[in-house]
């Protein structure tokens, strides 16, 4: 008599499928993710709001990743190129004005010498709303920059550093700017400018819902009282934080400083570096180009 085994029982093909199933499904969501981290840049944040059933640009993703609604950046990646410190752009679908934005810390500036430059519009700061007591403040060159810029010939945008954490500051903010730009004709966009100060700021409860409806409220106030309104943003705020479907209505203004522009979809202004360098303005500015289509060129898509 053979000795007596204790045999195993082999798996069943149902469980070596489910096994096999589970391992490309795992693999699967790391590709997924991967590509996600690739996409956005490693520096992107997730969103305070990013799963609450309450955001639109959530419930708008189609199954591609991209958010429905949105027109893609269309800008012909070929035609940007580098000329003496500035970016240019020659594509066919849009025409292109190369810009500066200034505030106080530009101090006093020739602007005849900025129009001789190349320079064809200036983006000035009105003020701002401290991010510790919450008041707003003038910005103490606007004025001597307003007429100054206008006075060379340059056209002229305006923007206001906003800390609101309400729709009721966001209202007395825009209230402020239509004061201050009133008698000035300011033909380039007015914009909202919320940023995160990376500091204990009375704004760090501030979420995306909120921060949306505040750019809102400021640029539907810009647009009753005749001015094109505009949202200042850099890729972090304009993947997570903004409902950018929301903001269609009005000129987005991105701040990517690399050449090509990355971001993904549409946009009328671009800040490109922070470290420019122009003639008539001591130190490092910011420096844009304005893009404006062309008739019959088609956004992306």
């Amino acid at each position: 008599m053979k000795p007596k085994t204790t045999s195993r029982k082999r798996p069943s093909l149902l469980v070596i499928f489910l096994c096999v199933l589970a391992g490309f499904a795992f693999l699967w969501g790391v590709t997924a993710l991967l590509a996600r981290i690739t996409h956005y840049g490693d520096t992107a944040t997730v969103s305070r709001q990013e799963s609450s059933s309450s955001s639109a640009a959530a419930s708008a993703s189609s199954s591609s990743g991209l958010i429905a609604g949105l027109p893609l950046n269309g800008y012909d990646a070929a035609a940007f190129s580098e000329d003496g410190g500035f970016v240019r752009y020659t594509g066919a679908d849009a025409s292109v004005k190369t810009g500066v934005d200034v505030s106080s810390f530009q101090l006093k500036i020739d602007w005849p010498a900025v129009k001789a430059a190349g320079v064809d519009f200036a983006m000035i700061r009105v003020g701002y709303r401290g991010y510790t007591e919450g008041t707003i403040q003038d910005d103490p060159y606007f004025a001597q920059n307003i007429r100054g810029a206008l006075d060379a010939g340059l056209e002229v945008g305006v923007y206001f550093f906003s800390q609101a954490i309400t729709q009721d500051e966001a209202k007395e903010e825009v209230q402020y700017v239509l004061d201050k730009i009133a008698g000035y004709a300011v033909t380039c966009p007015v914009i909202f400018d919320w940023e995160n100060v990376e500091t204990a700021a009375r704004s760090d409860g501030m979420d995306s819902v909120l921060l949306t409806a505040c750019a809102k409220t400021f640029c539907d106030t810009v647009a009753q009282a005749g001015y094109t309104p505009g949202v200042y943003f850099n890729q972090q705020y304009g993947y997570q934080e903004y409902d950018l479907p929301s903001l269609t209505a009005y000129d987005f203004w991105l701040a990517e400083y690399a050449v090509p522009p990355t971001f993904v979809y549409e946009f009328q202004l671009w800040q490109y570096t922070n470290t420019g360098t122009v003639a008539g303005i001591e130190g490092n500015v910011d420096l844009n180009l304005m893009f404006t289509k062309k008739s019959g060129a088609a956004s992306g898509t």
